[in-house]
């Protein structure tokens, strides 16, 4: 009984406390985020991997949506939204929970193992509905604290077309074919390693995803626009937005 007991200590311990820490610069401030490495190793490996090849770097947060999510890691902007070269899609590793302050991958509706560059914070508590659908979302790291700001920052801003924007106004926003620059876009200028030691990280807080296993599904009901958004996510998530780049 002593060692189970043991056991499910050290159980315990290595699944709240083990990340490698990555820095990602962006123009509306700094987003630390703490990597699962030993509970979501694919998903992490996949991620670093962008990392390492500098593919984040002079992209774009290209979708917001209010208490829901912040994306980014798809796209780059020139005249229009233009995709970044992709890698082999990671399969699909359910084990945490999509709590706010989390970062998980984003994928295609219908195919629960597609997830490639694309990624989303979790803005709220978004568990009832990601941690199941589509084979549940894989959640690979946490934010900070502090990074939780720039989060809200990023959040606060105007959006057009679900795209949050600098120096424009609501109404300037009233149709989709807003005129914009690079500059009023939120710019990920850097992403980088901090600490590649798998333990670096201490105090961690992920929630396990308990739901996973349950196989009914129902689309929720209410009118409520994150609750639909989010059922909707599976199919949006790779969509661009039209965006048209001024003169």
């Amino acid at each position: 009984m002593k060692k189970l007991i043991l056991a499910s200590i050290l159980t315990a311990a290595s699944f709240s406390s083990v990340a490698t820490i990555v820095e990602m610069q962006t123009s509306q401030g700094t987003i630390e985020i703490n990597l699962f490495d030993q509970q979501t190793p694919k998903t992490v490996e996949n991620f670093l991997s962008y990392v390492d090849d500098a593919a984040y770097n002079q992209t774009v947060i290209h979708r917001s949506v209010d208490k829901f999510v912040i994306q980014g890691g798809g796209f780059t902007f020139s005249d229009e939204m233009d995709p970044i070269t992709t890698k082999p899609a990671v399969i699909n590793e359910p084990v945490y929970s999509n709590v706010k302050g989390t970062i998980a991958m984003a994928k295609q509706g219908g195919n629960e193992n597609s997830a490639t560059s694309q990624w989303f914070f979790n803005m709220s508590d978004n568990s009832q509905n990601l941690d199941l659908q589509n084979g549940g979302f894989t959640v690979f790291g946490q934010v900070t604290a502090q990074s939780q700001e720039t989060l809200d920052k990023i959040a606060a801003l105007v959006h057009c077309s679900q795209v949050p924007l600098v120096g424009v106004t609501k109404e300037q926003c009233s149709d989709e074919n807003v005129v914009i620059s690079n500059q009023n876009l939120v710019s990920i200028q850097t992403v980088v390693v901090l600490d590649d030691d798998p333990n670096s990280a201490q105090n961690l807080t992920p929630k396990e995803n308990t739901l996973i296993d349950n196989v009914e599904v129902t689309p929720p009901q209410s009118s409520d626009s994150s609750g639909s958004m989010a059922w909707l996510l599976g199919a949006l998530l790779l969509v661009a937005p039209r965006l048209k780049r001024a003169k």
